[in-house]
């Protein structure tokens, strides 16, 4: 709790960068295609900085910075994702009255359902490049120090040495995925306990397979919140330069590696959602805006441990936390294409809809939709912050106050 304060600055860069570049696809779109823009703004609530700009766009930044919004000319309707038709008719009156016909076209509601589908995936289409642009800078500017992937001990009683592994192996491959360092094999593991799993490991020149299943264990994380994880019984402690791989990267490689990990977040994250949705997993490791600030909080001092200086270490903080932003801004780009009516996944899918029908949803089933949506959206957030409360011993540090 002393270090509450901490954890504003660092969350409000993370999150506020993920955001801008969300709702800037949205409106790079919107203005390729013609469509007049009112309003963009960060965060929630009444604006404190606010300015319009030579095109007519008001710029605005709200007190809460929680989110943001791309509003177009004709966006009254907060009732529905989708204008159905009866409101487009009224629009389009409200429009012809003081417009000639051909402004039509400028109105977002009346473009061609594709372009508004380009524009409704624009923002995670914009999160996703965002991760493979900041994963990739980052790698062609500082490159990776890895751990070989090579045994030096196995815990006593560990799935491991249930399995047979033991100190001074090697491992190849996992379920048939190449591993090129001991990192890969904790990514791998991490989201796998209780998971029967299949290692070939090269001992001594010979190649042996084993099959092992990490135990879910609960342990404490380096943001002194706890987590639960598989665990397989390994560790790596390099010794010398030969248990290290030092990578560089071109600027073709760094973008390649942006791509992969990108792809590797995103799988890695509807793998572990499918296991949520299957119950092999309890829910209880989703977390939501508190873990994102104490997250970001941790990564920006692990960045700047060990600077020699001030500024070294704000720099350090500053590298460590657009690693941060890159994760989330895959994370913020796959949620968004949920099929939840206020989330961009839900305005797709109405305009499938729209597409197949030729015509809008009724505006009473958008209504319905959105509430319902809204309120899925609101509980999973409330879930999110009772998790994080948790993990992190909120409830015990007041109950410790007040006994």
């Amino acid at each position: 709790m002393p270090d509450l304060v901490s954890w504003i600055l660092p969350f409000l860069f993370v999150l506020t960068l993920v955001v801008t570049i969300h709702e800037l696809g949205h409106f790079w779109a919107a203005r390729a295609f013609g469509t007049v823009v009112e309003s963009f703004s960060i965060g929630f609530g009444k604006p404190i900085l606010k300015w319009r700009d030579k095109s007519g766009v008001e710029w605005r930044i709200g007190w809460l910075p929680l989110g943001g919004y791309v509003r177009f000319a004709g966006d009254d309707n907060a009732a529905s994702a989708v204008p159905d038709q009866d409101d487009l008719d009224e629009m389009k009156a409200k429009i012809l009255a003081h417009n000639d016909p051909e402004a039509l076209r400028k109105f977002y509601h009346f473009k061609p359902v594709w372009q508004r589908a380009i524009i409704a995936a624009a923002g995670p289409f914009a999160n996703f490049v965002l991760a493979v642009l900041l994963f990739a800078v980052l790698a062609g500017a500082f490159g990776q120090t890895l751990s070989k992937p090579r045994i030096s001990q196995v815990t006593p009683g560990s799935a491991a040495e249930a399995a047979g592994f033991l100190a001074g192996d090697t491992i190849r491959r996992i379920d048939g995925k190449p591993i090129q360092a001991f990192q890969d094999i904790e990514d791998y593991v991490a989201v796998r306990g209780g998971v029967p799993m299949t290692f070939v490991v090269d001992r001594a020149g010979r190649e042996i397979e084993l099959n092992a299943t990490p135990r879910l264990t609960e342990r404490v994380g380096r943001d002194g919140g706890r987590v639960k994880m598989g665990l397989l019984g390994i560790a790596a402690q390099p010794r010398s330069e030969a248990d290290l791989i030092r990578v560089r990267y071109g600027p073709i490689e760094a973008l390649g590696y942006g791509v992969s990990q990108t792809w590797r977040v995103l799988d890695t994250t509807l793998f572990y959602l499918g296991r949520i949705i299957t119950g092999q997993v309890p829910p209880d490791q989703i977390g939501g805006v508190i873990g994102i600030a104490k997250a970001s909080d941790t990564v920006a001092k692990m960045g700047a441990e060990g600077a020699p200086n001030f500024a070294w270490g704000l720099f350090g903080a500053f590298v460590a936390l657009l690693s941060l932003s890159a994760v989330l801004s895959v994370s913020i780009g796959f949620l968004n294409l949920l099929p939840i009516p206020v989330l961009d996944g839900g305005h797709l899918l109405f305009y499938a809809y729209e597409a197949v029908a030729r015509r809008p949803l009724a505006a009473s089933v958008q209504a319905v939709g959105y509430r319902l949506g809204l309120a899925l959206l609101v509980g999973f957030m409330l879930f999110a912050v009772w998790n994080d409360l948790q993990r992190y011993n909120v409830f015990n540090f007041l109950g410790g106050l007040f006994s």
